[in-house]
Formats: structure tokens, sequence, C-alpha cells
């Protein structure tokens, strides 16, 4: 069924500006709590505790944290807790939880479990009072209002500047903070972006790379997940730095690519990457200057921590035309439900 332009994932796309607003407006203080506390607690590691869309805003979290501190972070199996029944032991680090629902029974168990375990525990979500946050003791609920399309978008982006406030506290970086300041208005600006180029290729694609490298690469994930969820189209994301590791392979003439390559640091080898892949005859479409392929607009942020997001807002608006073009209705993806109860 193909719905009319007003789909709820439409609406919640629209709404990520004001969400991320709400949120540094609410939360924005408890945000610099928690990065004051990790600053004086000064963990070796950090481990997230994540599945789905929020696992890729953990990943975010991951190569930012990583970038900005040197120091390790580390994403947490559920099921080593949940079904191994394993015994933390996490004395003196951090654990980041998130999740927009903050109800899948793995998620909870393994949290507490980190808690128990002697890890300072911080839980990101969207649901004030559910079992998650209450697990936490720290808690950083995000405001974002109500999410009733299945395919999270403006919690997942508010989760991500959630993560990165906390961060920016916890090593006092100023020019992290006056970033995500500037960011509500700068995605404003990032819903108008016109991406109708890469349409047709992506409506007739039956497979599909992302590609992207450090927190362009968590990017690369979460629009890999929304193509398949909203538009019942296979897509793989990938590092740029593993796409010639074999997948590569599978590249023939037509074969469509999307790479995020914002303005930092990996972009030099990202868009040698880029010129590989288009010589094999991919159709190359990159967010971000590459020197090759087809580019899509994006507004700038001015700093490589923000710039990714910026990409995002625009991919989810051109997403939900994809699963429109494609027969699908985005708002209610075949085989899924809001909460996903894992165990």
């Amino acid at each position: 069924m193909i719905v009319t332009e007003s789909s709820i994932m439409r609406r919640e796309i629209d709404e990520i500006p004001d969400a991320i607003r709400r949120f540094q407006r609410q939360s924005g203080t408890e945000a610099a709590r928690i990065g004051a506390r990790l600053r004086d607690l000064d963990p070796a590691v950090v481990v997230t505790i994540a599945r789905g869309s929020s696992d890729h805003a953990a990943t975010y979290f991951k190569y930012a944290c990583e970038i900005m501190t040197g120091r390790p972070v580390a994403s947490l199996g559920p099921s080593v807790v949940s079904v191994y029944g394993t015994k933390l032991a996490l004395g003196g680090q951090a654990a980041l939880a998130v999740s927009q629902s903050g109800k899948s029974p793995d998620i909870v168990a393994l949290l507490a479990a980190a808690r128990a375990g002697g890890a300072e525990t911080i839980a990101i979500g969207n649901v004030e009072g559910s079992p998650l946050l209450e697990a936490a003791a720290w808690r950083l609920p995000l405001h974002a209002g109500p999410e009733r399309s299945v395919a999270a978008t403006k919690s997942f982006v508010t989760s991500v500047v959630a993560a990165l406030a906390i961060l920016a506290a916890r090593t006092e970086d100023a020019s992290l903070s006056g970033a995500l300041d500037a960011l509500p208005d700068q995605l404003e600006q990032a819903l108008e972006q016109d991406w109708s180029p890469a349409l047709d290729n992506c409506v007739r694609a039956k497979s599909l790379f992302s590609l992207g490298r450090g927190p362009g690469f968590a990017v690369a994930c979460e629009a890999a997940l929304k193509l398949k969820e909203t538009s019942v189209l296979h897509a793989e994301a990938y590092s740029g730095a593993e796409v010639l590791h074999g997948p590569v392979s599978l590249v023939e003439n037509g074969f469509p690519i999307l790479a995020f390559v914002p303005d930092d640091a990996a972009r030099p080898g990202l868009s040698e990457i880029c010129a590989r892949v288009s010589a094999s005859g991919a159709a190359l479409f990159t967010v971000g200057e590459a020197g090759s392929g087809v580019r899509l607009p994006h507004v700038a942020t001015g700093h490589a921590l923000t710039e990714p997001l910026s990409m995002l807002v625009s991919f989810y608006r051109f997403v939900e035309t994809v699963a429109r073009a494609r027969g699908q209705n985005p708002d209610v993806p075949r085989g899924l439900k809001k909460v996903t109860e894992t165990v």
C-alpha cells in the first residue's frame, strides 16, 4: 500500500529539530552532570548496551568518544547475561544504555548486571519511568515526544545528541558544545535537501551498499537498517575500509552504493574507495565531496562530529519517499512492531 505524503514517519522526521531543542532545554543540565561524573570517574573503558537503531546510536558514540578521549568503548552482548548468566566485572568503569522504549528485558537485565558488577550506569531513553531508566544510576530522558512510527527517527537523532552532550561535558569541549547548540537550526535546512537524483536507482534496486567511516559508519548502518525495514530493500552497511575485503565482488554495473563522506580525517581514504567502486560500475551516490559519483546535497555543520547527523536527517526524508515509491507503508513495516522485546 502506498501511503500519503503525511505519513506518521514523515511527520516525526520533521519534528527532529524541535525534539533536539526540547532535549537541550529539559535535559541539557543533566547531560552536563553526567559528563562531569564521567570526567571525575575517568573510566578506562565505557561499555554500551543497545539493540537495533539504538545500537547504531551507541556506535556513533563509540567513535566520537574514542576519537576525543583515546579510551576504548565496547559493545556488550545482551545474551552474555540474559542467556548465559555471566556475572560482569566492571568496577570503576561506565556503562551507557540506549533505548527508545526502555522495555526490552535483555537490555534492562544487562544494565542491571553492569550496575551489580560495579559500573557507573547511565541510561538514555525516550519513555520516562521505563524499566531501563529505572535500572540506571543516571537517567537521561530524551523528551523527543511520542514516536508512533515503527521506524525510529527523531528518537535516534536525539539519542546521539544526548550521548554527544555527555561527551562534550566530559571533555569540556566548547567546540562540540557550540556545534550541538547550532544543530537544530541546521537540521531544519537538512530537511529540505533534494535527493531525487538517487530515487529511481533505489526504487528499482534489489540490493544496496551504504558506506562510511567513523561516525559516518554509524550513519551508514542506520541507513541500511531503515532501507530494510521501511522499503523492504536488502541493504548492507560497510566501513569504507572493509568493503574492498570481499563485498566489492558483488558490485556490478548499476549496483547502487550510498556513501556518507563527512568533512573529517577519513574523507581522503573514503574518497579513494568511492573512486574504486565507481570504476567497478557502481551507481555511486555520495553525501559529501568524494570526487566521484553523483553528489547528493547536505547541510555542512562545521563540526566533524555533528555533520553525519545532518546527512542522516536528509536521508530519513529520502528513505520515507523510497518506501512509498516501492509500495510500502513506512509507518507499519511488515513483520515489525514498535517495541521489540528480546531475551
